[in-house]
């Protein structure tokens, strides 16, 4: 059977559910991508997987704070992607992405790189709209299931991710209108 985790579970099978979760989240963000995007769902899947391992964050509770921490990763192996590709193209052809409902067809709104900076900017005020947003469209966990991770009332999750939407939209709109 070989190695287990400390679960108890054999270690082939973790990596093979991991490995699974970690394809089914990439190839999420891999269809919101446009045509031409050059990096692959098994390349950022690959790079998000070495990131985690060299990681020495704090241990993940459960799948869906997995799912999370994994689709941060995968956000900043995007947007890396994205800069990189920018710097060279000197600001053209930015990678595109949609701030709608998780798992809603691609309609290519915002920059990534556009969104991280918001992000970042939002972060800074309300860490925990900022989570919502993380769990919410990256992760594509639902209401329950953010509330869950976050330990907060589904309510509180609903308001929040209403209130980061509309907040985002905003700050991206006003850095396409007046530059920034």
């Amino acid at each position: 059977m070989g190695p287990e985790s400390d679960g108890g579970v054999p270690l082939d099978q973790v990596v093979s559910r991991v490995y699974d979760d970690l394809r089914r989240l990439a190839g999420r963000f891999m269809r919101e991508q446009p045509s031409d995007h050059t990096l692959q769902t098994t390349a950022l899947v690959h790079e998000a997987f070495v990131r985690l391992a060299r990681s020495r964050g704090p241990a993940v509770e459960s799948c869906a704070s997995f799912l999370a921490l994994a689709a941060e990763t995968m956000r900043s192996v995007l947007v890396d992607h994205a800069r990189a590709r920018n710097a060279i193209k000197r600001g053209g052809n930015r990678v595109r992405v949609n701030l709608g409902e998780p798992k809603a067809p691609p309609s290519p709104e915002l920059d990534l790189v556009s969104l991280d900076e918001a992000l970042g900017k939002l972060s800074r005020i309300d860490g925990q709209k900022t989570r919502i947003v993380e769990l919410r469209y990256f992760a594509g966990l639902t209401l329950q299931e953010t509330a869950s991770v976050l330990r907060i009332s589904t309510a509180t999750v609903k308001r929040d991710w209403a209130m980061a939407k509309a907040w985002l939209h905003r700050e991206i709109a006003g850095r396409s209108e007046g530059g920034s």
